[in-house]
């Protein structure tokens, strides 16, 4: 097979790789790697053109891990920086076959490819061999996928983070008041995602009648970590919360007995917050399904190039 284009597109960054399968093993080998941030670009398009003059390269062959869906040749996702169009890449792009497939689908496609060095356990269990492995992470919005294995093991692509919202009595129905209707549909992605974290560091901040006096997300993140800002540390912690109850959520309607990987750098952050946060308590609090999850990993893997990865696994094996 002759090298192609792989790519992992999300709301803020481009990942682009070019793929060489080896000759041996028939896996792919990235050979050249580019992150792009979206917002410097005016297309896809663009920005893969100028993957290929840099590295002198014109693949005829693209395939694309891509947050939102595809409905009739446009991928479905309001966090993209600008459309994409398959048309366009073909034409313009000049790429005679594209494939697409959901950014967390490809990154379930790399699950192989994780080991200890490249991830952080953040609740204690054996995996099941033999059992599923949910892959979950909030980035521009939240991605879920579940891999199952076999020989070829699949991958089934979930839209689970626009699950309705479970707010307990309390402060989290106090806050999720402030994030829509009170009769009205709230998914869990609201909160669950860079844009999500800041949504509830300012319904925290309207909540408690003080100023929301930080306006990105990793400003959040970083007082928070830093002890220097009690709303920021606040608005994490309860991040964290919601997080363990959809992971635990996800594990139990998928049966994940693999284990729950939570990927993205802004996960890889926080590591030692979800490890000796609430995000643990609220994982297990299922009732009669706490034995299960008990038994059930939950780690954090870098993001890095996996989803190029993932990507390019799913277009060898198809």
């Amino acid at each position: 097979m002759s090298p192609f284009l792989a790519a992992d597109l999300g709301g803020t960054h481009a990942r682009v790789g070019l793929v060489v399968p080896d000759a041996v093993t028939g896996k792919p080998d990235i050979v050249l790697y580019k992150v792009y941030r979206c917002a410097e670009h005016a297309s896809l398009v663009d920005i893969l053109g100028s993957f290929c003059r840099e590295h002198r390269v014109q693949p005829d062959a693209l395939v694309l891990a891509c947050a939102g869906f595809l409905e009739h040749g446009v991928v479905i996702n309001e966090s993209l920086a600008w459309p994409v169009l398959l048309d366009s890449l073909c034409s313009e792009g000049g790429f005679a076959t594209v494939d697409v497939l959901n950014d967390f689908e490809a990154f379930a496609h790399a699950v192989g490819h994780f080991d200890e060095a490249s991830s952080t356990a953040i609740v204690d269990g054996v995996a099941n061999p033999h059992g599923a492995v949910a892959v979950i992470g909030p980035g521009t919005g939240l991605g879920a996928a579940l891999w199952l294995p076999g020989r070829p093991p699949r991958v089934l692509h979930t839209e689970a983070g626009h699950m309705e919202l479970a707010a307990r009595p309390g402060i989290e129905q106090t806050i999720r008041a402030q994030l829509g209707p009170i009769d009205g549909y709230v998914p869990y992605d609201r909160v669950l995602s860079g844009p999500g974290l800041l949504r509830l560091y300012r319904a925290l901040a309207a909540v408690q009648g003080v100023p929301a006096t930080l306006t990105e997300p990793g400003e959040i993140t970083a007082m928070a970590l830093a002890g220097m800002d009690t709303l920021a540390t606040q608005t994490v912690d309860q991040f964290c919360r919601w997080l363990g109850a959809f992971c635990g959520d996800v594990a139990i309607a998928f049966n994940a007995s693999g284990g729950v990987c939570l990927a993205g750098g802004f996960l890889a952050r926080i590591t030692n917050v979800l490890r000796s946060g609430p995000f643990t308590e609220r994982f297990l609090d299922k009732g009669v399904m706490r034995s299960f999850l008990n038994n059930t990993p939950v780690f954090v893997v870098e993001h890095g190039q996996l989803g190029v990865l993932g990507a390019a696994n799913w277009r060898l094996g198809h």
